[in-house]
């Protein structure tokens, strides 16, 4: 049996020396395919998101702006066809409602040296509540309203009015001929300076009609209101305080300047020309004197005023007033100073056609406080 033992015993040993040499090579060749520990890891950086950068044929989505006020449009789309309405201004119906929510006021003598106000509402989709009261209207007061695009809102007109709308097919709502369920009269007035309407029957009415509830709108230049402030100019002169007599039977109109909203305060007869539900005066960012041929008509006294023909005109915004002229560009108001488009402060404007003849520098005087 000895033989046996020394034989496994030998074995054994050459066994376990094998293994010894198998493990030192695994050691050498593991050795050898190994990197340092420092090039062996590489840092994991996130990915990043990195936002693409606009080239000249991608440009960046501008801000979409009120054709009327230059400011941002809010909601809807900016084709959404403006709304002329003739507002009474005579002194037993004010104060009015609804004329601080237009996006401008145009206001132009009717008989008797009494002023009538187009409103042009576009632009303000919040607004719900009355507006009035409403009056009638003018063969050029459907000329001013038709420059916007508008579609009209009045009560009654002038015959030669009547023939215009009629034999025109003009898109109008009248509560005396044709649209009469869309207004209604405020008994706390006595009648006719108490005739209204709003938004929501306006647009009953046109639908009911079929007129266009779209429309190509005209629209102004402004200045970026980065720049809004700065309009002293080599012409201008300062434009703190406008008074403005229409005529000679007409009430004073004024407007004074407010340094810290820059905007201007409307007065009539001495007094501020406040809005009816909210008591607030009304204001505006700027004032346009548009000088125009005026001419008497008839025995009651109306007139005619050529809104066609263009003229000299005084662009007052921001404290400063400069000359220039008006006129109309494929249909619609234009106004120009030192040759170029004049640029409007952003917010609405209020534009007042003046008699054009030899007393029309007295009814216009501005001041620099």
């Amino acid at each position: 049996m000895a033989a046996p033992l020394s034989y496994l015993s030998h074995f054994m040993q050459h066994r376990k020396g094998l293994l010894f040499v198998l493990l030192g090579v695994s050691i050498l060749l593991t050795a050898c395919n190994s990197k340092p520990q420092s090039q062996e890891t590489t840092p994991v950086i996130p990915p990043q998101v990195v936002e693409p950068i606009p080239t000249p044929d991608e440009p960046q989505d501008e801000a979409v702006l009120a054709p009327l006020t230059g400011l941002a449009w809010e909601a809807g789309e900016p084709t959404k066809r403006p709304i002329a309405v003739m507002i009474n201004n005579q002194k037993r119906a004010r104060p009015q409602s609804g004329l601080q929510q237009a996006d401008l006021l145009v206001e132009v003598l009717a008989e008797g040296g009494i002023t009538r106000l187009v409103a042009i509402y576009h632009s303000n989709n919040s607004y719900t509540g009355e507006i009035g009261p409403i009056r009638s209207i003018r063969p050029y007061l459907i000329d001013i309203g038709e420059s916007f695009g508008a579609a009209l809102v009045h009560a009654g007109g002038s015959p030669d009015g009547y023939r215009i709308l009629q034999r025109e097919n003009k898109d109008y709502l009248d509560e005396i001929s044709n649209a009469g369920p869309y207004f209604w009269r405020d008994k706390q007035r006595r009648a006719p300076h108490n005739l209204y309407t709003n938004a929501e029957k306006i647009a009953q009415g046109m639908t009911k009609k079929k007129y266009e509830m779209t429309a190509d709108v005209p629209a102004f230049s402004f200045m970026k209101s980065e720049h809004a402030d700065n309009y002293t100019t080599v012409n201008s002169e300062p434009a703190k305080h406008l008074r403005v007599a229409f005529s000679n039977h007409s009430e004073l109109v004024e407007y004074q300047y407010e340094e810290h909203s820059g905007h201007y305060i409307r007065y009539m007869a001495g007094a501020p020309h406040t809005d009816k539900i909210s008591g607030e005066a009304i204001r505006t960012a700027n004032l346009v004197l548009m000088y125009a041929k005026h001419r008497v008509l008839d025995d009651v006294g109306r007139l005619e005023v050529d809104v066609r023909a263009g003229g000299r005109a005084v662009i007052i915004r921001d404290g400063q007033a400069v000359n220039g002229e008006w006129l109309r560009s494929n249909g619609a108001f234009e106004f120009k100073a030192d040759g170029q488009e004049a640029l409007l402060k952003p917010g609405t404007t209020h534009m007042l056609i003046i008699p054009d003849d030899k007393t029309s520098k007295e009814r216009a005087v501005w001041k620099a406080h």
